[in-house]
């Protein structure tokens, strides 16, 4: 099988475990995509890398175009049994490709449809041909959110074809620290025991909210006391919207927000924090609030697709009208000011975590599609 997306690092920090587990059922798995840092994590796991010469997440029409021939020519030349997709423009041209190069079965999984109905018209029309149109060469679409099922069925993509997936982390990693390892991990960052800590994880661009959580920096301690925010997360040059280091230092000085970079611990940081924090404008299905729920925190995020999925309203978390900055500081100020109510929400956020985002269930669903188009 070739699983195609557009970065390394997708590659890597969103599939990885898929990925080892399809090894270990029996497949040969393969890796496509540009080539980056990640590569040498995921050669490690025994899965081979081919590097892909126009992918990009950068707007580029050229390189975007030279997707679908290089594509076609990487599944002549490695005649796999399965091509599984995933991102928005691998999934557009590498769909067709794969069908064009008669591939036995093509997949693809929406990770979250680029579009959402609060986008302007001219790109949700854009998007959502590209999407129907390339669904036209799939076998099956694995759809992570069920809001995203309700639009493609709208689009006419046959029921059929419609697979909704979800999304799941590894709930043995995450979980609900004791009080000694969550001292330990508080110590390491530097934390003392009376402070009360807000903490955001993700990749430094705009779309994720970081303006709304810049602002809930300036604001918090005029309202809660001993309060710290950190950020952790790495860059993304390639975004348009991703923040450079100089914007990073002059945020600091300003707000007061700590950026730890990126850590290949993170479970540690979800340890030391009291209230996890996503106010992103755009999701599909969020790993990070995932990874705080399954630790056991209390979650306040924007009202959008993939948020409502993760966050019980009321329950495990708040939500807050996307973009509104009074409504997001409200809700942290609410969870700052009532301990007991943090730990209530907590644990019931494991609860979920524990019913709903098991990523061991969505490795066997795709397996069981595997096997059941293989067969046919």
């Amino acid at each position: 099988m070739l699983h195609i997306t557009t970065s390394d690092s997708s590659l890597d920090l969103l599939l990885r475990p898929q990925l080892v587990a399809f090894q270990e059922a029996g497949y040969e798995v393969v890796t496509a995509s540009a080539p980056g840092r990640y590569v040498a994590s995921i050669e490690a796991a025994g899965i081979r890398h081919i590097p892909l010469a126009h992918a990009t997440r950068s707007m580029d029409l050229g390189r975007d175009l030279a997707m679908l021939p290089e594509l076609y020519r990487l599944f002549r030349r490695e005649q796999p049994d399965i091509v599984h997709t995933h991102n928005p423009k691998p999934g557009w041209f590498g769909r067709i490709a794969a069908r064009l190069a008669r591939v036995p079965v093509v997949m693809n999984t929406v990770h979250g449809l680029y579009a959402t109905e609060s986008d302007p018209r001219p790109k949700r029309i854009l998007i959502y041909i590209l999407e129907r149109v390339a669904s036209a060469f799939s076998d099956l679409e694995l759809v992570q959110n069920p809001e995203d099922v309700k639009i493609l069925r709208k689009l006419r993509v046959p029921r059929s074809k419609l697979v909704t997936l979800g999304n799941g982390v590894d709930l043995e990693r995450f979980t609900v620290a004791d009080p000694e390892r969550r001292a330990r991990a508080r110590a390491d960052l530097g934390i003392e025991p009376h402070e009360l800590v807000v903490g955001v994880v993700g990749r430094l661009v705009w779309e994720k909210g970081l303006r709304e959580v810049f602002e809930l920096a300036r604001r918090l301690p005029g309202r809660v006391p001993d309060v710290r925010l950190i950020v952790a997360g790495p860059l993304d040059p390639e975004k348009s919207d991703g923040l450079g280091g100089p914007d990073l230092e002059a945020i600091d000085a300003e707000t007061g927000v700590e950026f730890i970079g990126e850590r290949i611990d993170i479970e540690a940081v979800y340890d030391a924090l009291d209230v996890y924090v996503l106010a992103s404008h755009r999701e599909g299905f969020p790993r990070s609030a995932m990874e705080a729920a399954a630790s056991g925190l209390p979650v306040v995020a924007s009202d959008i697709r993939g948020c409502r999925q993760v966050v019980a309203h009321g329950r495990t978390g708040l939500l807050f009208p996307v973009g509104k900055v009074a409504a997001l500081t409200d809700a942290v100020v609410t969870l700052a000011q009532d301990p007991e109510r943090r730990r209530e929400m907590g644990a019931a956020a494991r609860r979920k975590a524990e019913a709903e985002f098991d990523q061991r269930t969505v490795i066997n669903t795709i397996l069981d599609a595997y096997r059941r188009l293989l067969a046919r």
